[in-house]
């Protein structure tokens, strides 16, 4: 049984209520604590957050899974406040004399990048993406955040085209997959 933290980072903006993201967290939970076993915490960043709160949380995960929309190729604004807050020097990481992103203090825990988008998956490695070959090298920015701070990556796992061809119920089907293959 391992001990999951799920943080919710989407940013309601006017086109984009968020409902997505709240379904495919309430499915994270229901198959990693209901069908898996596991004990789950959940961050929901748009309802504010408690920093102090949020580092123990961290403390006691042993995996971090981020949930998020991609905005502009990234993640949103409000996930990488929440980043620039909770990630404290002396807490999650320090200056090493190994060099620049050796510090990390967050050793031994694991996450996972969860992002819903608007592009196709087909779309990487052709015309506009055509330099990028997957959504987990659009987000390299993401990993090395990780990184940095001392978490190993898990496969991440994305929906696409949710704006215009939304298809819950794959998406669904392919999240539950997913955890079960890293999870159970």
């Amino acid at each position: 049984m391992a001990n999951i933290l799920i943080i919710n980072g989407h940013q309601k903006t006017g086109s984009a209520s968020g409902r997505l993201n709240k379904t495919l967290v309430a499915e994270m939970k229901k198959v990693l604590k209901d069908e898996l076993n596991h004990k789950v915490k959940t961050t929901t960043i748009q309802k504010g957050y408690d920093v102090a709160e949020e580092q123990q949380k961290f403390m006691w995960a042993d995996t971090i899974i981020f949930q998020f929309p991609i905005y502009w190729f990234g993640a949103p604004a409000l996930m990488k406040q929440y980043m620039q807050d909770v990630y404290g020097y002396g807490v999650f990481y320090q200056a090493s004399t190994d060099g620049y992103g050796h510090g990390g203090m967050l050793d031994g825990k694991t996450y996972m990048l969860s992002s819903t988008w608007n592009a196709p998956a087909d779309a990487f490695g052709n015309g506009f993406w055509q330099d990028v070959q997957t959504p987990d090298t659009a987000l390299v920015a993401m990993h090395k955040t990780q990184s940095f701070i001392g978490l190993k990556p898990l496969p991440s796992f994305s929906c696409h085209n949710v704006m215009k061809n939304p298809q819950m119920d794959e998406y669904l089907t392919a999240l539950h997959k997913h955890l079960k293959t890293i999870f159970g």
